[in-house]
């Protein structure tokens, strides 16, 4: 299901329509495109708080796989989308090494749901988010970013199985550099949140 983000919306105004406004968190490991993806997405100027990366950090931020990255977020990102039906989604990427941990649970405070985004080409490094994620016991969705270069699952399960997922967690693709697909993504994180919690049941 394609969408593309309002023009009808101006500025930093939220629209006349909006009607819910929910805080999600864009999560996953550093380098996976949580920055790529609210980017691509929002209807406002995003927020950013990225740093470059220097020598001091080479023993502890892992570069393997993403040796190209020379930026990484420090505190959050941060976007805005409205979507159909009066929901406006405030949009949370959090950074994704452990070093920021602590702030990532401050973050996550009044979150209704995250979107995990995974890296086909580094399955391993998304163990420790999606287990943050868990213990949190916010409700989520998977994403696999689509790299080039990124191995091929045949199957959703055998990426299931590599990943460990619960058989009720969504998982989709997409491509974070692209609104529509990133959309998609947030669009099934959304119905998951619905179909646990049905309207009639609030």
């Amino acid at each position: 299901m394609a969408y593309a983000p309002s023009s009808t919306t101006s500025g930093i105004h939220l629209p006349d329509t909006a009607q819910e406004l929910v805080k999600i968190l864009i999560a996953g490991p550093f380098g996976v495109g949580k920055t790529t993806l609210i980017d691509s997405v929002s209807e406002i100027r995003p927020l950013h708080t990225e740093e470059q990366l220097t020598e001091a950090s080479v023993h502890v931020d892992d570069l393997d796989g993403v040796r190209e990255k020379s930026t990484t977020t420090v505190a959050i990102d941060f976007g805005r989308l409205s979507l159909p039906g009066g929901i406006v989604l405030y949009l949370f990427g959090t950074p994704g090494q452990e070093r920021f941990r602590a702030l990532w649970e401050d973050i996550s405070h009044g979150a209704l749901g995250a979107l995990v985004l995974v890296d086909g080409r580094r399955i391993d490094a998304s163990f420790d988010m999606l287990g943050l994620v868990e213990e949190s016991g916010l409700p989520y969705t998977v994403a696999l970013n689509t790299f080039p270069d990124a191995p091929r699952h045949h199957t959703d399960e055998q990426l299931r199985a590599a990943l460990d997922l619960a058989p009720d967690t969504p998982l989709v693709t997409c491509d974070a550099r692209d609104a529509n697909s990133s959309i998609d993504a947030l669009l099934a994180l959304v119905q998951h949140l619905i179909d646990r919690d049905p309207p009639e049941h609030r």
